[in-house]
This record gives structure tokens, sequence and C-alpha cells, in this order.
């Protein structure tokens, strides 16, 4: 079985997703959790990880009330702010329940992308986060802030760092070997994992092309700290829940049955399972 550790939802009663408009044709809707369910369900996936799609407490609380009642949700990734330490540690407290698994910034969206997670604010509200047991999910972060995650990896080792998408190869680009030269470093820090997710943007989207990825990615953290995540609904801007997933899939087929273990689910157990260290 297999477990996604990437999933969105997003509900236009209940926030605005400022990033979120007609512009982006289909998606420009709610995607709630029936739907999702039959999604994953229908592509025999058997839980997932919900993580925030808007920088706010209103989307972060919606989405601890869903893991409440649905008992697909492995955990959730949410929203507090990391740059009010003050604040952070007040809205730490008030969703302390088990389901909260991480916290996650949309640093791209965030004019001081490349400075932000060296601020001493957010390092001080990301000790809190760590103590906590919580993990930091950071999306998007080549080029403007992967160099930052090592450089943050090695000032707070408690905290696990998760980088989406494997930080958003730049596909077809002869800076695919700067991607790829930050990946490894980055991944030389043992607190660091990442997600084999968000690759949909892939021209063609077939396994020959992820291929070269995926083994960067084998190479530099292991199997044991990779991790699979669909990215939905965000990838049905290109592709259905199993078309994203098909060539992804037919690639960890042809690794070890150990290494399919560890990317297919065991990896998301260890870094988003309901174990607190408080």
């Amino acid at each position: 079985m297999t477990i996604d550790a990437h999933l969105h939802l997003w509900d236009l009663d209940v926030s605005d997703y400022a990033w979120l408009g007609p512009q982006h044709g289909p998606l420009h809707r709610s995607f709630g959790p029936d739907e999702a369910a039959r999604e994953l369900r229908s592509s025999g996936i058997e839980a997932a990880v919900l993580v925030q799609a808007e920088d706010s407490l209103a989307d972060t609380g919606w989405l601890l009330d869903v893991a409440r009642t649905h008992d697909w949700v492995l955990g959730v990734v949410g929203w507090v702010p990391l740059d009010r330490p003050d604040q952070a540690a007040t809205a730490l407290a008030e969703l302390d329940e088990p389901a909260l698994r991480g916290v996650r910034h949309l640093i791209h969206d965030d004019p001081r992308a490349a400075t932000f997670l060296g601020l001493a604010e957010v390092r001080e509200s990301l000790r809190l986060v760590a103590e906590r047991g919580l993990v930091l999910d950071v999306p998007d972060a080549w080029p403007t802030h992967l160099d930052a995650v090592g450089d943050l990896a090695d000032a707070l080792p408690g905290l696990t760092i998760v980088v989406d998408h494997l930080a958003k190869p730049p596909w077809g680009t002869a800076a695919m070997s700067g991607w790829a030269a930050s990946l490894r470093a980055v991944a030389q820090r043992p607190n660091v994992v990442a997600k084999v997710s968000g690759l949909a943007g892939a021209e063609p989207y077939t396994a020959a092309t992820l291929r070269p990825v995926l083994d960067t990615a084998l190479d530099a953290f292991g199997a044991h700290r990779l991790m699979y995540g669909g990215d939905w609904p965000m990838a049905t801007a290109r592709h259905d829940y199993a078309g994203a997933l098909g060539p992804i899939a037919e690639l960890v087929s042809a690794l070890s049955p150990h290494e399919q273990a560890e990317i297919r689910r065991a990896t998301a157990l260890r870094v988003y399972g309901r174990v607190r260290h408080d």
C-alpha cells in the first residue's frame, strides 16, 4: 500500500486563497475531502498527509477539522506565523492535537523568500516547532531558498525539514545541473528529507523524463529519506490522479522491495506518523 505525503484541500467558503483565481481554470473551485477520498481509493492509496494551501489559521483549522472526521488522513501540515514567535507559540498551543504533524509557509510567494528561513524570528519559532516534534515543509525551494534549507538544517539539527517536490527541478533547461548540485548539497544534512511530488510539469510527463531526477534524488537522499506525494489537486491542471501517479509508480516499481516500501510508505510514517515528543 502507498501513503500520499502531499495532498491539498481547499474550500472557497473557508478562506480566500489569494494565490488562486480564475486564471487557474479547473483549479478555481473547492476541493473537499470526499472527492479526495474517491481519488485516493481509485488509485490504491491508503492514507494521505494534508498540506496547507494558504498561510492562515482558518485554513489550518479547517484541515484539522477534516482530519478529525476522516480516518484516511495521516496528518496535517498547517501554518503558524513563523515570523512572529509570540504568535507562533500561541498558535502552536491552540492547535496542539495529534493530527498536526508539521508546519509550512508559502515562502515562494513571500517577498522575503531568499532570507525568510534565516530570520532570527523564524528560527526562534522553528525551535518551538522542533521541540513539539513537528516538522517543517519547504515548498518550491530551488533556486531561491534551497541553500537556506541547508543552513537552517545545520542551525537546528533537531528539526526535520521536508523539501517538497524535490525542490522543483527546472525541467528542460541548462539549470538542471545547478538544481542537482544544490539538492545533493542539502541532502548531506541527515535531518532533511524530500518528497517525490509536484513533478507533473515535466514535458513529456513519462517515466523516461522523470528517471534522471529520481536517480539524482535516490543517490542524494537514499530511499529512506524519500516519500511519494501526489500533489492533488494541483496536478489535475495537467493530469488526473492516476495519470500523475503512473510514471512515478513505474519508476518506483523497478527498485528493490525495500526501496519501494520506503518511498511508498515507511518514510511518510516516520516523518508524519502521530508520534509526539512533548
